[in-house]
């Protein structure tokens, strides 16, 4: 084994680490500024429609972090062939996968069109009416993007599967025009406020579904989908996908469910902390691409490796790759320290909201500088190597004993009341736990034993 690995030259060359990753650092602003762009052009319809779209973004979130996990248990099976030179397994993986993101995200739309006020009622309590009537037309648009959202996702992994991740860029470059223009025709033109937004999500989500899966069965490309009306099933292989894509769904929903309790917490703060609350995670969001793009080709980096039987490999690059998020993380997390006011100023927010979203700004980008990419891109090299249920394990316990208990203990009791800073507080703490519990996983070494495939 060692011989056989020494002898491997290495499975990516600096010039094809720059070709993955900076095109999914660029696509994952795109991304970002999607929900971004929602938030900054609604403003203009008032304090209540910027909450109500903030809010439900949050739900959002839980189920886009659901496909994305499902997502990644396909990238990993997919990678892991592709390092094996098992196309064939690859290309049924990738089909595999497909299928079962648009199975769940059509059950998912569901119960969100079903269900949505009894949803935002039991997340978020008695919220003021204006609020919730913004939630509600929101919800209803954005749920039925649901499905879209999902093939977007799983394409978009299978791209970076292969070392492409210019697909991606160039189709959220699409999504953010689409977004964009129609966002400015239903709110500025016809004063649709968040419903008008809501469309304009479900416009773009549909234009950047169509266009990868056109992409998708392209005859270069190496995971080509063939016949992909043509239902096949394979219970093994959906099977692999969901050894990584549970734990990984479990991990990124539950922890999604926890910042929603954070956030049920904050709303009982009033209208000013939750929309401070949200303008901060949207600046604090534009920190932490780096960190989340480079994470997403760590799963292609260290996904392959592994399947090549290559276990020094992937500790080298994932070291490397830490290495690199720490810099660009750090340049953005000092400008944001610097120009947190004047960033928050941006937002047309009352003075009182402006100060607490600032205040708590300042506080991340320290703890973003010192110990965000420890917590949260070196464990997708645990994934990608299928120590899934390992991550999900100490994500979920920190998230739910330190992340929730401290934010009720620093935000309300104890005699501290820190409101908003409390829980922003609480959440550096579990930055600090689950990045020590993950820096020991990885030296150990047990990960590299694992046989996914």
């Amino acid at each position: 084994m060692g011989q056989t690995e020494t002898s491997l030259k290495p499975l990516f060359s600096r010039q094809a680490l720059i070709r993955l990753i900076i095109p999914l650092v660029i696509e994952q602003f795109l991304l970002m500024s999607v929900g971004m762009m929602d938030t900054v052009m609604v403003t203009t319809a008032g304090q209540a429609a910027v909450s109500g779209v903030s809010l439900v973004d949050n739900v959002n979130q839980l189920i886009i972090q659901i496909f994305s996990a499902l997502s990644t248990g396909g990238a990993v099976v997919c990678s892991q062939y592709l390092g094996r030179r098992d196309v064939e397994s690859a290309r049924t993986a990738a089909k595999q996968l497909l299928y079962a993101v648009f199975a769940l995200a059509v059950a998912l739309m569901a119960i969100a069109l079903i269900f949505q006020q009894h949803i935002l009622s039991l997340l978020f309590g008695q919220i003021e009416p204006d609020v919730m009537d913004s939630a509600l037309v929101y919800f209803l648009a954005t749920a039925l993007a649901y499905p879209f959202i999902s093939l977007y996702n799983a394409g978009a992994a299978l791209f970076r599967s292969m070392g492409n991740s210019k697909v991606s860029m160039f189709n959220s470059l699409i999504v953010n025009l689409v977004n964009v223009a129609v966002n400015a025709v239903l709110i500025y033109g016809f004063h649709m406020g968040a419903l008008g937004a809501g469309i304009g999500t479900l416009v773009s989500r549909i234009v950047a579904a169509v266009i990868i899966l056109y992409l998708l069965q392209h005859h270069n490309n190496v995971l080509r989908i063939e016949g992909l009306f043509r239902f096949q099933f394979r219970g093994d292989m959906v099977g692999r996908i969901l050894t990584i894509g549970i734990p990984n769904g479990l991990e990124n929903g539950l922890f999604q469910t926890g910042k929603l309790v954070v956030l049920s917490l904050i709303t009982s703060f009033g209208t000013n902390a939750v929309a401070a609350n949200a303008i901060a995670n949207s600046i604090a969001g534009v920190v932490n691409v780096p960190g989340q793009a480079i994470g997403l080709a760590m799963i292609t980096v260290v996904g392959q490796c592994m399947g090549a039987q290559a276990p020094e490999q992937a500790v080298s690059y994932t070291r490397k790759l830490v290495s690199i998020v720490y810099v660009s993380m750090g340049s953005l997390a000092l400008i944001m320290f610097f120009f947190a006011a004047p960033l928050c100023s941006i937002f047309q927010l009352t003075p009182e909201a402006a100060d607490m979203a600032a205040e708590v700004l300042r506080w991340c980008a320290v703890f973003d500088l010192i110990i965000w990419p420890l917590a949260f891109t070196l464990p997708n090299a645990l994934r990608a190597a299928g120590d899934a249920v390992f991550t999900m394990a100490v994500s979920l316990a920190s998230m739910f004993l330190f992340r929730i208990g401290f934010s009720y203990l620093l935000s309300c009791s104890w005699g501290l009341d820190l409101g908003l800073l409390g829980v922003w507080i609480a959440m550096i703490i579990d930055w600090w736990v689950r990045a020590l519990i993950f820096i020991f996983r990885f030296v150990q070494g047990k990960w590299k034993r694992i046989r996914l495939i």
